[in-house]
C-alpha cells in the first residue's frame, strides 16, 4: 500500500495546535512555523495515524460489523439474536439494512458506513431483533426501545433521507414476507398516498 500524499502547511498564527484533515486524494497537516523538521515529522506521523483511526471506527469491517453486532445483541438482546452473518452490501439503494430471518443472514448498507456510531448501532440492532421478531408490532418495538439512541438515530435517518429526497418507510409496514428491513424510498411515493 503506498503512503498518502502529505502536504505540510506552516502557519504563524498558529501557535500550539496542530490539526489535519483530506483533500482530494492528499492530507493537509497545519503546523505552527516555528516546528522543527523532527516535530514536524513527528506530528505528521502522529495526524496519519489519528486520521487512520477515525476511517476504522466510521468503516468497521465485515469481522468488525459482526463483533459490533455480537456485543448488541448480548447487551439489548440478551444475547438471544444470534445471525448467522452479517455484512455490507453496496446493493441497498432503499434500505439501510435487511435481514432473513428464515437463515440468520444480516446485510447492513454501505450507506450507513460513515455515520455515528450510534445509528450504525441502531441499524445492527433494528436487524438483530428481526431474528427474534420478523415484524414490526409491539414485541418488535419493546427490543429495540431498550437502545438507549433509538429516536436520535431514527431522526438521524430521516434527515438523511430528506436531504436525498427519499422518505423514511413507516416500520409497521411489514416487506416481502420472510424478509425484514429498515426502508426508506422516494419522497414522491410517499405523498402518492402510502401510509406513513
Amino acid at each position: 500500500m503506498r503512503s498518502p500524499e502529505v502536504e505540510v502547511r506552516r502557519s504563524r498564527r498558529r501557535r500550539r495546535t496542530v490539526s489535519a484533515y483530506r483533500e482530494g486524494g492528499r492530507t493537509i497537516v497545519l503546523i505552527p512555523a516555528r516546528f522543527s523538521r523532527a516535530e514536524e515529522q513527528q506530528w505528521v506521523t502522529t495526524m496519519l495515524d489519528r486520521l487512520a483511526a477515525g476511517d476504522r471506527r466510521r468503516s468497521p469491517s465485515d469481522d468488525e460489523l459482526a463483533a459490533r453486532a455480537e456485543e448488541l445483541s448480548r447487551r439489548y438482546l440478551g444475547g438471544l439474536a444470534k445471525p448467522t452473518s452479517i455484512r455490507w452490501v453496496s446493493n441497498q439503494q432503499a434500505r439501510w439494512g435487511s435481514c432473513t430471518p428464515a437463515d440468520g443472514s444480516i446485510r447492513i448498507s454501505t450507506r450507513v458506513r460513515g455515520m455515528p456510531g450510534y445509528v450504525l448501532d441502531y441499524v445492527v440492532l433494528h436487524e438483530l431483533a428481526h431474528l427474534l421478531v420478523p415484524g414490526h408490532g409491539k414485541d418488535f418495538w419493546s427490543l429495540v426501545d431498550g437502545y438507549a439512541r433509538t429516536e436520535r438515530a431514527r431522526g438521524y435517518l430521516e434527515g438523511v433521507s430528506a436531504t436525498a429526497g427519499l422518505a423514511a418507510v413507516d416500520d409497521e409496514e411489514d416487506p416481502e414476507p420472510g424478509q425484514a428491513a429498515l426502508d426508506v424510498r422516494p419522497s414522491d411515493e410517499q405523498d402518492a398516498g402510502s401510509a406513513e
